[in-house]
């Protein structure tokens, strides 16, 4: 085995050599947690205050809160892949290409901003918390879908005009049963943005629990390994998301090849 290998640009190694790597870095990292978090006065939690908290948490029901958050995730994600798609599968239409491009730059609004209008419209707590995230979804998932489509070679366009297809024929076959695989992928990359917002639009309604007000209440006692522990959660669950995601598109679309 050649370390020197490691630290020359692009550079292939095996799959063993690659979680050698990172075992490696895992190490590093625990290492580094245990020695900042010795003595009396330390930046991080100790390891076994992180495992209080998980104990703690656990016993006040983590796993409903997880379901909670999972079941706000998931209802708020599929009227933003309804939606979205409808929007952006009708941009090649001239009439209503400006709707989806005025979607797209809309996500520069900041959120305070959407949830004042939202509040005025929407009375119901857990409407609002839906309704926030998807917006939120909705503006950056038009836009990655938008990219999908400039970056249709025109070659396969072309291909399918050359076949006598019709106009909407060209939009069902390439536009859209042509990158399937591709809406699977921008939806495992803004489903990460998503999640990341939770904490923050799941205090809108404290009452219906989720990870969210977990960490808001751990926050108000200044409760740090509680705090770590919940954001251990956070990351294991969303990587769990993301993998079952990455999963079901090589399994559903195996010419995939990215």
């Amino acid at each position: 085995m050649e370390i020197k290998k490691w630290f020359r640009p692009f550079e292939t190694v095996n799959q063993r050599q690659g979680m050698l790597i990172g075992g490696i870095w895992l190490v590093l990292v625990l290492g580094y947690w245990f020695i900042a978090s010795a003595g009396t006065k330390h930046l991080f939690p100790t390891p076994g205050q992180v495992w209080e908290g998980f104990q703690s948490l656990y016993n006040e029901g983590l796993v409903v809160h997880v379901v909670s958050s999972l079941g706000l995730c998931l209802q708020a994600t599929l009227l933003s892949i309804i939606i979205s798609l409808v929007i952006v599968y009708l941009s090649p239409l001239p009439a209503l290409k400006p709707i989806a491009t005025i979607f797209s730059k809309l996500r520069y609004l900041p959120l305070t901003g959407i949830t004042f209008y939202l509040a005025i419209l929407v009375k119901d707590a857990r409407t609002m918390q839906i309704s926030v995230l998807f917006v939120f979804m909705s503006l950056y998932f038009i836009t990655s879908l938008l990219a999908v489509l400039k970056d249709i070679p025109q070659e396969e366009i072309d291909h399918a005009r050359s076949l006598k297809c019709s106009r909407w024929e060209v939009l069902w076959e390439v536009v859209i049963k042509g990158r399937i695989d591709y809406v699977i992928d921008v939806l495992r990359q803004n489903l990460s943005i998503t999640w990341m917002m939770l904490v923050t639009v799941e205090s809108i309604l404290v009452a219906a629990g989720g990870l969210g007000v977990l960490i808001k209440n751990s926050d108000k006692f200044m409760n740090h390994g509680r705090i770590v522990a919940l954001q251990l959660v956070i990351l294991l669950v969303g990587l769990l998301l993301d993998r079952v995601l990455q999963v079901a598109r090589k399994s559903f679309f195996k010419y995939s090849s990215f």
